[in-house]
């Protein structure tokens, strides 16, 4: 038995009188209020009003957590629906009980977004390279949510770091997996920082920099996806395509339509929109002197 292990916790849930408090849910949470903030500091950094990044992303979070649930039901569809399913189809709706998907909360969330960008006036290029690197932390916060619900492990190993998996959750006694929620909240927070240096070093608007975080994180992704064993929604296996998990292939395709976007985009350099014309000082708010004085 190894001399040193990562325990799960015995309980992700805990009770307020009659009200259940999931650990799943604090940790989204955590990281939806800490990316919102991160956000917020940096959009007004870069000349953008107070408070308009926490306006933007309420639709952005509604829509997401709405296309996260999707991409999983999608993808795991065997879990609610067939002869082989272990759930209730309504219980697709039980987002509290695991099964989010960044690819789906990303991509809905970014209809969200765009929605309120258009509304508000401000370019969504913009506002997408400000919120990049609080995905990315936010990312490396929620995924502790998977280690209170037993889920997103790799396959045995004999490293001091190895996981406890009950086996309620598909780990057998005395066997140790590679902690892969972990690694993957150790490459985001990674991720993050650097997105963060990248962007004072070098010159990365118009989206560049959202790219880079994604060939970033579906760089990661890929590899770390490919040490997963762990049944998906209590079915013996997850979907898979030419012995490559569905996620493994979205990582690939995001990967490429990153790098291509980069290439694409590299000499784009127009004046980007962060305070909505309307809400622009006037000239003579600004005391103008440019103007030729009036004739006596």
């Amino acid at each position: 038995m190894p001399l040193a292990s990562i325990p799960s916790p015995a309980h992700g849930v805990w009770y307020l009188g009659f009200i259940p408090i999931r650990a799943y849910a604090l940790c989204f949470i955590v990281a939806i209020g800490f990316a919102v903030w991160l956000s917020d500091r940096r959009w007004r950094d870069r000349g953008g009003e107070k408070g308009a990044i926490g306006d933007i992303a309420v639709p952005g979070v509604i829509f997401g957590l709405v296309g996260a649930r999707l991409y999983h039901v999608i993808t795991d569809w065997q879990t609610y629906f067939g002869p082989r399913a272990v759930k209730e189809p309504y219980q697709a709706l039980f987002i509290w009980e695991g099964g989010l998907s960044i690819w789906g909360a990303v991509a809905l969330g970014a209809v969200g977004v765009w929605l309120a960008c258009r509304r508000r006036g401000l370019s969504l290029s913009a506002v997408a390279d400000t919120v990049a690197p609080a995905l990315a932390f936010g990312q490396a916060i929620a995924r502790w949510g998977n280690w209170f619900n037993q889920e997103l492990y790799g396959g045995p190993t004999t490293l001091p770091w190895g996981l406890e998996i009950d086996q309620a959750h598909g780990g057998a006694p005395g066997v140790l997996y590679h902690p892969t929620f972990l690694y993957e909240s150790l490459w985001d927070a990674a991720l993050g920082f650097a997105l963060i240096l990248a962007g004072r070093r070098f010159t990365l608007h118009h989206g560049r920099l959202f790219a880079v975080y994604v060939a970033g994180y579906t760089f990661g992704r890929f590899w770390i996806e490919g040490l997963r064993i762990d049944p998906v929604g209590g079915v013996d296996h997850a979907a898979t395509f030419l012995e490559l998990r569905i996620n493994q292939w979205t990582s690939l395709v995001l990967f490429a339509g990153a790098l291509v976007y980069l290439w694409v985009t590299r000499g784009k350099d127009a004046e980007q929109v962060v305070v909505p014309a309307a809400h622009k000082p006037s000239d003579e708010e600004n005391g103008d002197r440019s103007r030729s004085p009036d004739l006596p």
